[in-house]
């Protein structure tokens, strides 16, 4: 495991480029892009004011600058670092901006999201879609970006339309059964998508392109609960739609007739008998520490991973015993309430599961799909601040706002303190696609981590 140096970055906006070739970063209203081996400075594109947010076109050749001050976008060509574009929003606003799936057009949405706006970047043609859902997502498209649908709200009502994106011609418009739509998600095969209401009510639906209603989830267990649905995901095989609710339990619904097969829980009160509870420890004193098992099955490099652990001032030991967790209360009076299950996510390969409790806010919750069982608790120190899977394998990485990194793999977890400046205190952490880089941003710095695979474990 080797670290970077430190560069500077802005408002924590650094990327990697699609093909993982590239790594571009924010400084102010300059444009760093450098290449990820070496992270040696390729071009430097400046900008008419602060920029606010980046995003790179889906094949890599183009990147896209959101300047929400002067409501313009900048586009800049890799190839062609003299090629330039601007786009200018003028007095709608721009609230959000992103490339379309064949990287020759963009979306803008204008503020209270009063239309979106696709800009070619081919023959210069500007179309307009009109009444989009003031929801976080209110477009998304599918894996294969073939389809783009459209959350729409009219007359007081809710409706999909769903688009070509390569005329985009409207394919299909119709009503969702839904009072307050807050949210929607294709599966990956991009043949169905799911629906969900806002929390005030449990409901979610899932439909065809078509239109047509496949499934209406609504348990019939709620009567005394408040609030409903936090959070949607599929699995990576689209097998299982999870849905994470504020009664902090998730079920997982089959894709054949939406039925629920299981329903997990986030006990507060667990026991070593059950599953492998791995704490985090301030101390040197560890009757069994993780340490012990073999970094190679933790597929890091062997002598830097043992370097970092030996300079680490914390670490993981196995608990044993039952365990006691004290759930935060949320106050009830305030919107958006820390309550339960905000994250949802699957390893690549379906194996695993991990999910996040915001009344448990240091413990991360990792599920066998095998067995259908818990696997494994992490208990951290301090508040979980991000989660992300290694894109390649089932391996993935958390940070909670200090200066270490931790990884946690089927065969063991570790704790790494990072060899920068004690004031780097990493805030999230971002994959490059081959698995063999990883990026942490801290508040205005940023490094990345090289990892090395075990071919000696093959």
């Amino acid at each position: 495991m080797n670290f970077s140096d430190l560069f500077k970055q802005t408002d924590k906006i650094c990327e990697f480029s699609p093909n993982g070739k590239y790594l571009a970063c924010v400084v102010q209203f300059r444009l760093v892009i450098r290449e990820i081996e070496t992270l040696e400075i390729l071009n430097i594109f400046t900008c008419l004011d602060t920029i606010n947010y980046i995003e790179w076109s889906f094949d890599s050749e183009f990147i896209l600058c959101g300047l929400n001050k002067r409501n313009i976008i900048q586009v800049f060509s890799l190839e062609n670092p003299e090629w330039k574009c601007k786009i200018d929003e003028g007095s709608a606003g721009l609230l959000k901006v992103s490339w379309s799936p064949a990287s020759r057009h963009i979306l803008t949405v204008a503020d209270f999201h009063l239309r979106i706006t696709v800009w070619s970047l081919t023959d210069k043609s500007v179309s307009y879609m009109k009444y989009p859902k003031s929801i976080e997502k209110c477009y998304i498209f599918t894996n294969d970006g073939k389809y783009m649908l459209l959350a729409e709200r009219r007359d007081c009502k809710d409706y999909c339309s769903i688009f070509s994106c390569g005329s985009w011609e409207l394919l299909k418009h119709f009503e969702l059964a839904t009072e307050d739509l807050e949210g929607v998600l294709w599966s990956p095969n991009g043949t169905t998508f799911a629906a969900w209401e806002s929390p005030l009510e449990y409901k979610v639906l899932v439909y065809n392109v078509e239109g047509q209603c496949l499934s209406k989830f609504e348990p019939n267990k709620f009567e005394n609960v408040m609030l409903g649905v936090k959070c949607v995901n599929w699995s990576s095989s689209g097998q299982i739609l999870a849905i994470g609710s504020y009664d902090q339990k998730i079920r997982f619904l089959n894709n054949v007739t939406y039925r629920q097969i299981i329903e997990f829980e986030h006990p507060s009160k667990i026991s070593s008998k059950d599953m492998i509870i791995y704490k985090e420890v301030e101390n040197r004193a560890a009757t069994r520490i993780v340490e012990q098992i073999s970094l190679d099955e933790l597929t890091l490099n062997e002598s830097s991973a043992q370097k970092s652990s030996m300079n680490s001032p914390s670490r993981y030991e196995l608990f044993n015993g039952a365990l006691q967790i004290a759930a935060i209360k949320p106050d009830l009076d305030k919107p958006n309430p820390k309550l339960g299950v905000s994250l949802i996510e699957f390893s690549p390969d379906n194996q695993y599961m991990y999910s996040k409790n915001d009344s448990m806010p240091n413990i991360l919750w990792i599920w066998n799909l095998k067995t259908l069982k818990l696997m494994n608790v992490l208990i951290q120190t301090m508040a979980i601040k991000h989660v992300s899977w290694d894109p390649t394998q089932d391996r993935l990485a958390l940070c909670t706002g200090n200066n270490k990194i931790y990884m946690w793999s089927p065969h063991g977890c570790i704790s790494v303190e990072t060899p920068c400046e004690a004031s780097f205190l990493i805030q999230s952490l971002k994959w490059n696609r081959d698995g063999n880089s990883l990026m942490l941003v801290g508040k205005d710095r940023f490094c990345v981590v090289y990892l090395q695979k075990n071919a000696a474990a093959n």
